[in-house]
């Protein structure tokens, strides 16, 4: 009986240890998984550009060849003075880009108007054939 206990435990010293190729084998896998899942992510956002700052504002008041869109603090929509729905901006924005090809349009935005009108907006100045929009937020009151 003693060279059958001798010889078990001989085997025995060769298993001490964890076999990890089984784990690497998943992590390798895991990691392949997440990189290709990677690749085919896309991030879906608005791209914003605010107007560069101008130090004479009576030459961007006089500037024929942007369009000023209002959005005020309640919702409001106005463009040159007119109060507006959101259906009416895009045919507003291609009778501008009719007259003005290559003009711009500006969001002016008070920072309290609800944010689905201001997305909105945009959406349909884009509609509208206009590409370059930019965004201006205000904190007063009454804007335009």
């Amino acid at each position: 009986m003693r060279r059958m206990s001798n010889a078990v435990d001989e085997g025995d010293d060769e298993d001490h240890g964890i076999d990890l190729a089984p784990m690497l084998d998943f992590v390798l896998n895991l990691l392949i998984f997440f990189i290709i899942t990677a690749i085919f992510v896309k991030e879906v956002g608005l791209t914003l550009s605010t107007p560069p700052p101008s130090n004479n504002a009576k030459k961007t008041d006089n500037d024929d060849s942007t369009m000023y869109i209002a959005v005020r603090a309640n919702g409001d929509i106005v463009v040159d003075q007119r109060l507006i729905d959101k259906a009416s901006v895009r045919p507003n924005v291609e009778r501008f880009k009719g007259e003005k090809p290559e003009g711009s349009v500006i969001v002016v935005a008070n920072t309290k108007s609800p944010t689905g009108i201001v997305v909105g907006v945009m959406d349909e100045v884009r509609k509208g054939g206009i590409m370059n929009v930019s965004i201006a937020p205000t904190n007063t009151s009454r804007t335009q």
